[in-house]
């Protein structure tokens, strides 16, 4: 893919479709168009071709218009259920914290899939937790153990919302295979397909807009009877200094005001920890101290619990 990538680079025709000031993303987008149409039965699988860069050139040059538009128009998309297995000990610290029912907020949301962490079924070394029906089951590689006593947690989940600059309905087939053509690795594809099919049946709440500027309502509204939970994993790297400081200023605010849970991926200049790993922060008001309970890989693969 990374040769692809050069070719295209070096090719005036396929350069053409390419925005005049373009973002980091647009060799992403541009793969990704061409996967959707392979993934809808409208191309020719360029891999499995004679000549992958014929194929992949000729579809560029069959669909010119609706490539030119994805690449302008899409900005990546994906959705890795995988963070749901390493999110999980953290959701079910503060379940059995709070004894009692969950709303949970993500900010960042894409299609909603990690909003549905319940309805998955999980392997630890320590035991297994969820439905034992569950299409979709999930395992990594513990780095230190999961206690087998939080794994006995129960939770009721009463409420889910997600916040996205532009959420995807994995219910649609064109929003899952959407999802598909931005990454192409089988299990990651297995895995959505998986979440999808539980998202079918108990779809979250999907709100379009910055949630920077959106949280604020949706904490305001919160119903006393259950406790809220905010997370994000890899969503805050994207914004401004400024932007990121005003969301953590809110969220402790909310805290201030009410119960609120926050679970976080921080960014590198907020932690300041080891590179290529992502620790998992956990704030439970009243309190609202912050801390770093666990550790990641940016898929959620693997998993270091801290406690």
């Amino acid at each position: 893919m990374a040769a692809l990538v050069r070719r295209c680079a070096a090719d005036p025709e396929l350069l053409s479709l390419v925005p005049a000031a373009p973002a980091w993303d647009v060799p992403h987008r541009m793969l990704a168009a061409v996967e959707y149409l392979i993934l809808a039965g409208e191309a020719e699988d360029y891999r499995s071709a004679d000549d992958g860069w014929a194929s992949f050139r000729s579809t560029v040059a069959a669909r010119r218009a609706w490539v030119e538009a994805f690449v302008r128009e899409r900005t990546v998309q994906t959705n890795e259920p995988q963070r749901s297995w390493a999110l999980l000990p953290l959701f079910l610290t503060v379940a059995r914290a709070a004894a009692a029912r969950l709303d949970v907020v993500e900010l960042g949301a894409s299609a909603g899939l990690n909003l549905l962490w319940d309805r998955y079924r999980y392997g630890y070394a320590a035991g297994a937790w969820g439905d034992e029906r569950s299409p979709l089951r999930l395992r990594g590689d513990e780095r230190a153990a999961v206690p087998a006593d939080l794994l006995a947690t129960e939770v009721d989940v009463r409420r889910r919302r997600g916040i996205d600059l532009a959420p995807l309905d994995a219910t649609s087939e064109e929003g899952l295979r959407t999802l598909l053509a931005f990454r192409t690795d089988l299990g990651y594809r297995t895995r959505v397909r998986g979440a999808a099919a539980i998202v079918r049946a108990e779809p979250p709440e999907l709100i379009a807009g910055d949630y920077v500027e959106l949280l604020p309502d949706l904490l305001r509204d919160r119903d006393g009877s259950a406790l809220t939970v905010v997370f994000q994993t890899l969503s805050t790297v994207y914004l401004a200094d400024e932007r990121r400081d005003r969301l953590r200023e809110l969220v402790e605010r909310a805290g201030r005001e009410g119960p609120l849970a926050w679970i976080s991926t921080p960014t590198p200049d907020e932690h300041g920890q080891r590179r290529g790993d992502y620790p998992l922060e956990l704030a439970l008001w009243p309190g609202g101290e912050r801390r770093i309970v666990a550790r990641m890989d940016n898929h959620g693969t693997w998993l270091e619990w801290l406690g």
